[in-house]
């Protein structure tokens, strides 16, 4: 076992999909015939967002749709990821380009990764083992948020309006697919100037809610402390 696995108390049957995991895109630069750990983060990100889902669905259990939509947002974002990986010390096992320099702390290629790790634990042990990495990650739930949590919507409607000229977020449905009675739904919210942000959930109003929260979040990141 190695010492990754150790740190997340799981053992590869497949090695090979660990080392695929680690293996980040700038790898390419050295060897483009090699492939890297693109295909795994698509997979973990979807992995990521059902056990999120799951797990504030449990801790949540009065919160309607819309809440729990921001708090599932929360929970599994890029930065709540990167800090994931920090905590984990996942930097230490990215291969990178030969000579590259160490990621900055909170890279997203650390939250990419992360995602990437996910997705191969799925395909090496299913759901038991995802969900007992997903554990021992401890990924922190926000009981309280930020002013704009509570209607992620109306506050970016009024930091849109605050602008000069006034502005308005655009909404627009980018992907819908599953079951009619279980439809998966992808809506980007763009303001000009302000950047633009996707989120997918279960209706077009709890993926709104989450693409304004999630771009709300940007823009936060983005202001100086």
């Amino acid at each position: 076992m190695t010492e990754l696995e150790r740190k997340i108390g799981y053992a590869f049957r497949d090695s090979s999909l660990l080392a695929r995991a680690l293996t980040t895109p700038a790898c390419r630069m050295d060897h483009p015939e090699d492939g890297d750990n693109q295909r795994l983060e698509f997979l973990g990100d979807a992995v990521f967002g059902l056990l999120s889902a799951d797990a504030v669905y449990a801790a949540f259990p009065d919160d309607a749709e819309g809440l729990l939509t921001v708090r599932r947002t929360h929970l599994v974002s890029g930065a709540a990821l990167a800090d994931a990986a920090e905590r984990l010390g996942l930097r230490d096992f990215l291969k990178f380009n030969q000579g590259a320099q160490p990621p900055p702390p909170h890279a997203k290629v650390l939250a990419d990764s992360l995602e990437a790790l996910m997705g191969a634990v799925w395909l090496d042990g299913g759901l038991p083992a995802a969900r007992a990495v997903f554990a021992v990650l401890d990924l922190p739930f926000k009981e309280s948020f930020n002013e704009w949590d509570a209607n992620p919507k109306g506050y970016l409607q009024v930091k849109a309006q605050a602008m000069h000229p006034p502005r308005r977020p655009v909404y627009e449905v980018m992907q819908v697919s599953g079951a009619a009675h279980a439809p998966v739904v992808t809506v980007r919210v763009s303001v000009h100037g302000l950047g633009e942000a996707e989120a997918t959930a279960g209706s077009k109003s709890a993926a709104e809610v989450a693409a304004a929260s999630a771009l709300l979040e940007k823009i936060n990141g983005a202001d100086p402390a």
